[in-house]
This record gives C-alpha cells, structure tokens and sequence, in this order.
C-alpha cells in the first residue's frame, strides 16, 4: 500500500526528467494525502505529447453515483488491476505517472508504529504507476482522479510492508502512457518491484503521522537511528 508520499523536486526538474513542453507550477509538498490533488503526467490529447494535471488522489470510476468512493480507491493491485470493475476501464485507456520523490511507510514495532521515509538513492524524482478517470456529476460538476498501482515489495520495503507502490522505470515511461496499447501481456511485465539496491529508507520523526503537518521537518531522519540495511 502507498498512503502518503512527497514531491518537493523543483518544477523545472520536473519538465526536464519528463519531457513536459511547459514547466508547471507546483509547491513543495512533505506531506500528500488521499484526496488531495497530486502531480500526474498523462497523454495530451490532439498533439500527442505528455501534460501535466493536478488530479484528486483517489479514483472516481466513471459510472460511480457517489464521488466518495475514491477515498477507498487510493491503490490499485497491479495483479487484478485490469480485471477488476472499477480500474479494467482506466488501465485499458486512462495511464498516468504520478511524479514523487520519496514515500512513507511505518513499521511495526514493540511500543507502536515507527514512519520511514522511503525514496531513490540519487534522490531523483520518479514516476509511481498511476491510472486516472474523469467523472462528471449533476450539473457542471466534474472530477479527474487517479489511483497508484501496488505490487510485491522488493527486500528493502519487505522489512516494513507486505505492498509496494509500482515505480516505472524511465524508459517505460512511452509504453505506459501510449492509449493506442490496451493488452494487459503488454503492461504487466512493466508492473515489477523496484531494484532495493536503488532505494534507502530510514526512520523519521512520528510528526508526519498527521496529513495536516507540512515541512521538510517530515523527512529529517532520527538521529539516534540508523536507514534500514539489507
């Protein structure tokens, strides 16, 4: 499962490493939440390059009376993802990279829950795979929301989770978002545990448990802790 992570990678870095022809305006966040709008690259529609959208995390299914259920829609399981009612549509047609630069996970431990702060070794943002819907109510009323897709987690997040959110590999980036391939043999070879050897997690302080808490101070490592070693 994926339930919080971070985006405070400077915009132009941003357009730079996924080939945005505009450079968005985004503010540094520590700190994001379900059903809080979140950074996605996706297909552009008529010139076929990529865009930049804010979407509500959390995904609204086309055909849903109710937007609320996007707050129970936030992860996708990548093995059923194109089976199952509520995504098969998105992942056929609807693909997205939700841009990230770290996220968080809590450990169980014997006096409670300790958070880490997970993110890659070079500190590079990255892509977790991410599908997206546009839903329209009564009125004018319309939303754009995505979910992230999750898989078996690599050794380094087994030591805290039994899920890991999917991160693409750069070079995936093209097919993932290609609306024109639709074949689930074609996508899940994509939908693969990250390399551990590439990642570090290492715990921080419990104040990032609230979704209200913002700041760098969310991803200051405990001094008297060490990352996790595998």
């Amino acid at each position: 499962m994926c339930g919080r992570f971070t985006l405070s990678t400077p915009a132009g870095v941003i357009a730079e490493q996924f080939q945005l022809i505009d450079v968005p305006t985004l503010s540094p966040r520590y700190n994001v939440a379900p059903t809080q709008p979140v950074a996605a690259v996706r297909h552009a529609p008529g010139n076929g390059g990529r865009e930049l959208a804010l979407l509500r995390w959390g995904l609204i299914p086309f055909w849903a009376k109710d937007p609320a259920i996007g707050s129970r829609m936030i992860n996708a399981r990548s093995e059923t993802v194109a089976q199952k009612p509520a995504f098969r549509a998105a992942f056929r047609q609807r693909r997205c990279l939700v841009v990230a630069d770290g996220f968080y996970e809590w450990q169980r431990q014997e006096f409670g829950k300790q958070p880490f702060y997970i993110r890659l070794r070079d500190e590079k943002p990255f892509a977790f795979a991410g599908l997206w819907e546009h839903w329209e109510g009564s009125g004018d009323a319309t939303i754009d929301s995505c979910t992230l897709l999750t898989t078996e987690p690599n050794d380094l997040v087994r030591l805290l989770h039994n899920r890991m959110p999917v991160i693409l590999a750069p070079q995936d980036y093209d097919l993932w978002l290609d609306p024109g391939v639709q074949e689930a043999e074609l996508l899940q070879p994509l939908l693969r545990p990250y390399p551990s050897q590439d990642m570090i997690a290492y715990p921080i302080s419990t104040w990032v448990n609230s979704p209200t808490n913002e700041g760098p101070q969310c991803i200051e490592p405990l001094a008297e802790q060490k990352p996790l070693n595998l």
